[in-house]
């Protein structure tokens, strides 16, 4: 049904939040790409077949009309704990699931569906034991505040029914009933910045484009997420694709645009996907397209899909990649909210940025700007993953410490091994240490520590990480991705690579370390994009906060974190072995031996460091000790 007024949109949200209202209760299985991995989708189908079997009616994601049902199955986005999948969330008692696996789909209708029980053995767990009655006790989620991510999990993200219902779209509405002029000022006024990385004011972006001369402008929102570890973007598209088109269309209202694009890299066709039944849907709606909601305004989103250049993430090599030439950056003294696609005044932000939007004009700025920190209002999405206890997505206001995200939310370090770094801000970021732990994460403080908020990837490492390799493979990324347009992008840091892999093989010469610091300052000041001038920051990071570790590995050939294959070799410790026999398989040299239940033994001669007896043992009966190369 086409809506042609503000009215019928209120009309139909009344009509579907009654009908939702008088369903008894709401079964949200996540369908985020962890889950699905694990068995969501089967899952989903198994509940459907045994609510059938047993005489229970479901109204299945958006299809809130059948008015036999009495249970609501939802197929949301993520949910977060990635890690713990299927999860299942069960309203209204807020009793929450995890490792809910098809075969027990007859239990979750006939206790929990059908009785309104709470199963006590499948809900999450502490470390000490206790079981959690509802997902709000949940440490995980009980630090977090979403407002980018407050979709995801709740929202079926193919229904556009269910967003209207779920307040989808009211703000659109109140941002007809504004002025351009108005609509950027709450943005202002909210102090939201750019969540893509680099944290400009999006108010100010908004307010430059529509001020600029032109006869077109353009609005596009940045989904090529390509940070190793994220994948905030990626979620929020998936699991809430009607949030981004909203925050799209009150940006084009607000600057005066009346096309939209939304890049998405390559390698995620279920976002493709959503985002596409999603704008058809607002098209035969009435919500894109001539005339929005009778308002005379006219506004309409196309998808680009990325060709999987890292580059292209960058503003301007982007541009190009959608007007279809090569995806290059070009001189950053041209302001793409100037002179931007196809040479018209244009506004990027980021995924997470446009999700924000909606919940700014709806609530208000004081509303936003009440939570977080001065300079960086609001809160983050991050992808905390690594070696950390719980894994997932997450968000949390700015000013969160570092260690609160990691062990209140996180859990701590996997195994209770010793912490040792996070990486934030993905290739272009940095590695903090355990000093910088109780550090708040906001845009500045991060900046001035070395590291950077990026698009919100935390990586957390324990004492089995060794910088100096972790140095080696941004760089070796970014060596990768570069599009070699300068020189001192291409071929500086194809020399650092080089310098930094000389440290990892025990060949590198005393001044070697100084050399590399000299070259990250060039390359940082004379390379053209954003992806040269960031590239050294994992390394410059590193060398700050574990200086000697460098030093070890240029001065004394040795890698204490035993990950460095050139100077490494392991034994077995007798005191801890079991003589489970899990290693000697797992070696590629054949350089174990031992009987079962004996103590096992390496022969070091025929040891080539490479780890996996360490990686397999369960008894932490594997030490690394340095191969004591010869020093130049």
């Amino acid at each position: 049904m086409k809506l042609t007024s503000v009215d019928m949109l209120a009309q139909r949200r009344e009509t579907l939040v009654q009908r939702t209202a008088a369903l008894a209760r709401e079964v949200r299985v996540c369908a985020g790409t962890a889950c699905v991995a694990a068995g969501a989708g089967k899952l989903s189908d198994a509940i459907q077949r045994e609510a059938a079997a047993q005489g229970l009616v479901l109204a299945v994601d958006g299809d809130a009309a059948d008015v036999e049902a009495t249970v609501r199955l939802v197929n949301t986005g993520c949910q977060g704990l990635c890690q713990a999948g299927p999860l299942v969330r069960v309203l209204p008692q807020d009793a929450f699931y995890c490792g809910v696996r098809p075969k027990q789909a007859a239990r979750l209708v006939s206790e929990a569906l059908q009785n309104n029980a709470v199963i006590a053995d499948w809900c999450a767990v502490s470390p000490q034991g206790q079981r959690y009655a509802t997902r709000a006790e949940v440490p995980f989620y009980r630090h977090q505040q979403p407002i980018a991510l407050e979709g995801c999990g709740a929202v079926a993200p193919e229904s556009l029914d269910d967003y209207i219902a779920h307040g989808g779209f009211a703000a659109l509405v109140r941002a007809l009933e504004m002025s351009p002029e108005d609509i950027v000022q709450t943005v202002e006024d909210a102090g939201l910045r750019g969540r893509g990385g680099g944290g400009f004011s999006t108010g100010r972006k908004w307010r430059i484009a529509a001020s600029a001369s032109a006869s077109e402008r353009y609005v596009i929102c940045n989904g090529d997420e390509g940070d190793p570890g994220a994948f905030m973007d990626c979620a929020i598209m998936e699991g809430d694709p009607f949030r981004i088109i909203e925050g799209m269309t009150i940006a084009a209202r607000a600057i005066g645009a009346q096309q939209g694009f939304i890049y998405v890299r390559h390698e995620y066709p279920k976002a493709v996907a959503r985002l596409d039944k999603a704008i058809v849907a607002c098209r035969e709606a009435g919500l894109l397209g001539a005339g929005i909601l009778g308002a005379g305004f006219d506004f309409d989103v196309e998808i680009a899909r990325g060709g999987g250049a890292f580059v292209c993430g960058e503003s301007t090599a982007l541009m190009r990649s959608i007007e279809g030439l090569v995806g290059e950056p070009r001189a950053n003294y041209v302001r793409s909210v100037q002179e931007g696609l196809y040479g018209q005044p244009t506004v990027l932000n980021n995924v997470e940025t446009f999700a924000c939007v909606p919940a700014i004009i709806a609530r208000g700025a004081a509303w936003f700007a009440a939570t977080g920190t001065p300079g960086s209002p609001g809160t983050k999405a991050f992808c905390l993953v690594g070696k950390v206890a719980h894994t997932g997505l997450i968000e949390v206001p700015m000013g969160t410490t570092l260690r609160q995200v990691i062990f209140d939310i996180g859990g701590g370090v996997l195994d209770g091994r010793p912490f040792k770094a996070v990486q934030t801000g993905g290739p272009s970021g940095g590695c903090l240490g355990e000093a910088q732990l109780d550090l708040p994460v906001d845009f500045d403080a991060l900046t001035a520590a070395g590291s950077m908020m990026g698009s919100g990837g935390m990586i957390v490492m324990d004492d089995r990480t060794c910088m100096v390799d972790v140095a080696h493979y941004y760089l070796s990324f970014l060596q990768s991705e570069s599009c070699g347009r300068c020189v001192p992008c291409r071929e500086g840091v194809a020399q650092f690579c080089h310098l930094l892999d000389t440290m990892r093989r025990g060949t590198a010469k005393p001044g070697d370390l100084d050399r590399a610091i000299r070259l990250a300052q060039d390359i940082a000041q004379a390379s053209l994009c954003g992806l040269g001038k960031s590239a050294p920051n994992p390394f410059l990071s590193a060398v700050t906060h574990f200086r000697a570790e460098f030093e070890a590995h240029i001065n004394d050939r040795t890698c204490s974190a035993g990950v460095c294959r050139d100077l490494t070799v392991f034994a077995i410790d007798a005191q801890n072995c079991t003589g489970c026999g899990l290693c000697a398989p797992a070696c590629p040299a054949d350089a174990i031996a031992g009987a079962p239940k004996q103590v096992h033994v390496i022969d070091a001669q025929k040891c080539t460091g490479c780890g996996a007896c360490r990686t397999v043992c369960r008894d932490d009966a594997v030490r690394a000790l340095p191969r004591n190369l010869p020093c130049n």
